[in-house]
């Protein structure tokens, strides 16, 4: 067992349907909301959730999206709003977690279910949107507490109110915000090793190779 690891409860599991966005042509399924049904999570997501732009979005690497719920209490004390669980268009939302702890490679299991961090979430057009404020996706990043999305390991069910447990990386240590300074940007060949030696998102180690970190 590695040191740090903690029994945590899932608050929340979210579900969207694809809707068409305000006054665009294109779909979203950022629109999460909480479902009490058990929901079966394979390699390429929840069963029943809708990914509707596959290029930013979903996949194996990005199978699921959990925010910690310390860090949902502080955007809800910073932004003065009711913060209600899928309100960033999460999958989960895990209790007592602080999403700035959280590094590539930390596990989550319950039960039959393992997921492995692979990133953090990006802003995106979509979501500031959503939030009514243009201005809130570098709010997002100066704030350094991104969610974070996993692949998964071996698929099972998730339920609101079971128990997940949190397993810290055992190796190298990059946290969400680490990675998210570094996204875009060109890095050292220290840093390009650093990378290497973790289980990170496939179209970041991708871009190792032309020394920039792309995710």
């Amino acid at each position: 067992m590695s040191d740090g690891a903690q029994d945590l409860r899932v608050l929340a599991v979210c579900l969207g349907q694809a809707e068409t966005r305000p006054g665009k042509k294109t779909k979203t399924g950022i629109n999460k909301h909480p479902t009490n049904k058990s929901v079966f999570v394979g390699f390429e997501g929840l069963d029943g959730d809708a990914v509707c732009n596959r290029k930013f979005h979903g996949g194996p690497e990005q199978a699921v999206y959990i925010e910690g719920d310390v860090s949902r209490l502080w955007w809800q004390k910073t932004l003065k709003i009711p913060i209600d669980h899928g309100q960033f268009g999460e999958n989960l939302c895990i209790e007592g977690l602080d999403n700035q702890i959280v590094t590539v490679g930390d596990r989550f299991t319950a039960g039959d279910l393992v997921m492995e961090v692979t990133a953090p979430r990006m802003p995106c057009r979509v979501l500031f949107d959503k939030m009514g404020d243009a201005g809130f996706p570098r709010l997002y990043r100066n704030a350094a507490r991104p969610g974070f999305y996993c692949r998964i390991i071996q698929p099972g069910l998730i339920t609101a109110g079971t128990l997940a447990r949190y397993v810290p990386y055992g190796g190298e240590r990059i946290s969400m915000p680490e990675m998210m300074s570094h996204h875009g940007q060109r890095v050292s060949p220290e840093l390009i090793a650093r990378y290497q030696r973790v289980p990170v998102h496939a179209k970041l180690r991708a871009s190792l190779s032309k020394s920039v970190i792309r995710f």
